[in-house]
């Protein structure tokens, strides 16, 4: 059984709205073995190695269906079993993940091994362990060369992956914190490999590491992590502390000892989780030995009068105290008859222990500080305590070293609360654990004493979350509402685009309407990521990395994703759910790649935007497979989108009171205009957007409609969407690629990115309605990596619309021979009566612009559809005609008014055609009197 290739989705997927791994696994031989063939030799080891599988379900949904699926009849298939191995090997390092499904795909014996997963690096180890794991369970002769490492040990296996794991995982205070916010309904971002954690979209976010918080001032955590100066602070505002004294040196720190009086506490200066913390010493032998003990952690140490008393954390939020807990050190309690060691195993056994953070205790160990505390009672790993007898491991009753806790909230004192309250507030901390030591945490220290040892600015909430006993405390809470106030926002507001053709384009045009309506926009293009109109990372930026980057960037208050094929298929979506989704049309482009071989496939895909929108689903009505995503969205609202004003199913939509962009005639043309809730609002004119050419882009009249829905359905105001439509214009600056004109030449440019037959027909009806006094010359190109057939259909579809021809290729050839493409798209065009003298074939992408832009006379439109866009762009305006002495070839076709005037029936508005300097055609219109 191989793994042939592994794919991880971080967000919404074809298989799920959650992360997941997906394994595209070769059985092999294995396929004619299932599990009931392999028998109880296989089956029975499985169980003993992972017995957790006993509680999945599978297809039975009851705890058992698995078992019964793996042990009963002929069993079932080895890629389903490392579904539920990789599933279980997670939850067993600490993590809960519980999906899976498995299914054929492709030749005999190949599957998709989909799986939930928690951490990105922890869940494919889980697949590659799991993968061994059943391998070292296989009668030799079933596997292969390779497939077992040598001397492979599953239980140092399994150790070594919980203990990977656990280094990657988050701890458990961030992980509180960040349940508290799944809670609350905040998105999260983890931004970096350590605790440091995101919560919120934007300018909305606040951040915490750990238990500091983005609010928690650096003066504050300085002053707690000085032990010293804590100390003083502390002591002088009355409250009870211990006598201290800061040493650099050893006989210093004998010194300090005797003038603070045995016994005393020996610790680092700025160490943390009790580490190099000696207690009860009482001669200056032992201070010495204490002294190098802290000198491990910190340049500094501190000698001060050791309390007697029990270890208190007690945490305070925002000014308030919200948990104590009374802290026990890792301890054995002699039987009379086990060793030391035996004891220790005995405690270890107690479910509720396991490696680090993996569970609510941590496994004791036997360590050198815990041999000193042995050898300083005269006992040894093989002595044997008496019953009944205490004996310490931990001078520290820190959980992570073995320690346990006792929930002692609702029995403090109020004197001590309120200590605890003034301590924190004197540090400056927004949460804070104050460490107190007192013999009885219900009495006021007034009365019985104590004193407050340390205050610390990153306090652990497990003892809290999960104490040994009494009750656990919801301590992450507290946090999160002092982030997020009750009623303030987490989130901003999303918009994703997806479609074959038009997304760019329409993302463009969204981010602009929202800037110019006073937004901060984040935007995701093919192009690049942009800041409020500024690009900060050039390159295809459609995954969810792109993503990441906008919802990360603090000034950023809205956001507009594009969202396309590639990145759905290679990582899922970036964010779990948007407030608008679109998808704008489904066309053949990038079919038979990536498992994607049928319209349908495609539609599927693209649909997850739609899938995951919370508020609209914005929809194409004039796309029969847009139309059936209807029925797949949860959005609250649903919009439609049409050009055609009779559509059924849309005016059957909108008298039922639904939302609609519909393209109507009028008097004075075509005007975009919204349905919603019974309401008919004209919105604009067509040729009024400077982006459609007078309406003669009728791709960029939908892509209006389009982005006028999703401006509205965001709750835009109509003067704001007008105005946004009304001055986006497809400069080069405004949309690279996205039929940019340059008619600064004798001849117009047009330089457009479309690189599939729709994208190319689209164009071709442009090229089409424009007046031309000379010829139209085309330049035409595919991707490498597109079918024969979508090549093929671009040349039959650019044939008859144009007097010259010249093909080219990409640079990147994806796969093909050098002039392969070029060629395909040469025969295409002859075998739909272009003639051999109107085509030619310049392989080379610059070569052939440069071609193309010598060869245009004055009067012609020259069409290049380009794939380096800025690289052409700068050949387009950097080209210098010389002055043309041919005659300007005559069109045969017949002659369209060059300068049209239109009035309406009444006369009571005209239109005049006006040419700006850039020699593009707009609309001016006057009013005239009735």
């Amino acid at each position: 059984m191989r793994i042939l290739d592994q794919a991880v989705y971080v967000g919404p997927s074809l298989y799920a709205r959650f992360p997941v791994i997906r394994l595209h696994v070769d059985l092999g031989p294995l396929e004619d073995w299932p599990s009931g063939k392999l028998g109880p030799a296989f089956t029975d080891p499985l169980l003993a190695a992972l017995p957790g599988l006993h509680t999945h379900t599978c297809s039975y949904g009851v705890k058992g269906g698995f078992v019964r699926r793996l042990t009963e009849g002929d069993g079932t298939w080895m890629g389903h079993i490392l579904e539920h191995v990789a599933i279980e090997l997670q939850n067993v390092a600490g993590e809960h993940v519980t999906f899976g499904k498995t299914r054929s795909n492709g030749p005999r014996g190949h599957y998709y091994v989909i799986y939930q997963y928690e951490q990105e690096e922890v869940g494919p180890e889980a697949g590659r362990l799991g993968l061994t794991l059943l391998h070292s369970l296989l009668p030799p002769e079933l596997r292969c060369e390779g497939d077992l490492p040598a001397h492979f040990d599953w239980a140092v296996a399994r150790d070594e992956f919980i203990r990977f794991t656990q280094r990657r995982a988050l701890g458990p205070s961030t992980a509180a914190l960040v349940r508290a916010a799944e809670e609350r309904g905040i998105p999260w971002i983890r931004m970096n490999e350590q605790s440091l954690i995101q919560l919120g979209h934007g300018r909305f976010q606040q951040r915490i590491q750990a238990t500091i918080t983005g609010r928690t001032p650096h003066v504050s955590v300085e002053l707690a992590s000085d032990k010293e100066e804590t100390n003083r602070l502390l002591g002088n505002l009355g409250l009870p502390v211990p006598k201290q004294r800061l040493v650099q040196e050893v006989e210093d720190a004998v010194a300090a000892a005797e003038r603070v009086g045995y016994p005393v506490v020996v610790k680092p200066y700025n160490a943390n989780h009790g580490r190099g913390v000696s207690i009860g010493l009482t001669t200056a032998e032992e201070v010495r030995a204490g002294f190098e003990t802290a000198r491990e952690h910190s340049r500094s140490v501190i000698v001060e009068s050791f309390i007697r008393g029990d270890d208190h954390r007690m945490l305070v939020v925002n000014g308030k105290l919200v948990a104590v807990s009374r802290r026990v050190p890792g301890h054995l309690t002699g039987d009379g008859r086990s060793t030391v060691e035996a004891l220790v195993e005995q405690v270890n056994a107690d479910p509720r222990r396991g490696i680090g953070h993996e569970k609510v205790l941590t496994r004791l160990e036997l360590d050198e500080q815990a041999e000193r505390l042995l050898e300083a009672r005269g006992y040894t790993r093989t002595s044997v305590p008496a019953a009944g007898e205490h004996v310490p491991l931990r001078s520290t009753g820190n959980l992570s070293t073995g320690g346990t806790a006792t929930d002692m909230t609702d029995l403090v004192h109020p004197d001590n609360a309120e200590m605890a309250e003034r301590a924190v507030r004197a540090i400056g901390l927004d949460v804070g654990g104050v460490d107190f030591l007192t013999t009885d945490i219900t009495e006021s220290y007034k009365e019985v004493g104590g004193a407050i040892c340390e205050v610390n600015a990153a306090p652990g909430f497990r003892m809290h979350m999960a104490p040994s006993e009494g009750r656990a405390r919801d301590v992450a809470a507290p946090v999160i509402e002092m982030l997020f106030p009750a009623g303030s926002p987490s989130r901003i507001p999303i918009a994703a685009v997806t479609g074959t053709n038009g997304k760019t384009t329409t993302a463009r045009m969204l981010a602009h309407i929202q800037k110019l309506a006073g937004h901060h926009v984040g935007l995701t293009t093919t192009d690049g990521v942009y800041i409020d109109g500024q690009r900060t990372v050039p390159g295809d930026m459609t995954g969810p990395v792109a993503t990441r980057m906008v919802l990360s960037d603090p000034n950023v208050d809205l956001a507009v994703l594009e969202v396309a094929r590639g990145g759905l298929l290679r990582a899922g979506m970036g964010v779990r759910h948007c407030d608008v989704g679109a998808v704008l049309n489904i066309k053949a482009d990038h079919l038979g790649l990536r498992g994607v071989g049928t319209l349908e496939q495609l539609a599927e895909v693209k649909r997850i935007v739609v899938e995951v929108a919370r508020d609209t689903a914005v929809l194409n009505a004039d796309d029969p497979l847009c139309l059936k995503m209807a029925d797949y969205t949860r959005a609250r609202h649903l919009c439609y989108v049409t050009t055609d004003p009779t559509h059924a199913l849309v005016r059957e939509h909108v008298e039922a009171g639904g939302r609609g962009v519909v393209l109507e005639s009028g008097v004075k043309g075509q005007m975009i205009t919204i349905y919603d809730r019974g309401a008919h609002i004209p919105l604009l004119w067509t040729h009024l957007i400077p982006a459609t050419l007078e309406g003669r882009a009728a791709h960029n009249v939908q892509n209006a409609m389009f982005a006028a829905a999703m401006a509205f359905s965001m709750g835009l105001k109509l003067e704001d969407i007008r105005h946004g439509l009304r001055t986006f214009d497809t400069t080069f600056f405004q949309a690279p690629g996205r039929m940019n004109i340059f008619s600064e030449h004798p001849f117009k440019v047009i330089l457009d990115y479309g690189h599939n037959p729709h994208a190319v027909e689209a164009m071709c009806s442009l090229a089409d309605r424009l007046e031309v006094r000379g010829r139209r010359i085309a330049v035409l190109a595919a991707p490498g990596d597109r079918r024969d057939q979508d090549i093929r259909d671009i040349g039959r579809i650019a044939a008859g619309c144009f007097d010259r021809y010249i093909c080219r290729r990409d640079d990147n050839l994806r796969g093909r021979q050098g002039d392969e493409v070029p060629r395909l798209l040469e025969e295409a065009l002859r075998e739909h009566g272009v003639t051999e003298d109107q085509i030619a074939v310049i392989p080379e992408e610059q070569a052939a612009v440069d071609a193309a832009l010598r060869e245009a006379q004055p009067g012609d439109l020259l069409l290049i559809f380009g794939d380096q866009i800025t690289r052409s762009w700068k050949q387009i305006i950097g080209y210098r005609p010389q002055e043309a002495s041919a005659p300007v070839p005559t069109r045969t076709r017949a002659a369209r008014p060059e300068s049209p005037v239109e009035t309406g029936p009444r006369n009571d508005a005209r239109r005049e055609f006006v040419r700006e300097e850039r020699g593009v055609w707009l609309a001016r219109e006057t009013e005239t009197e009735d």
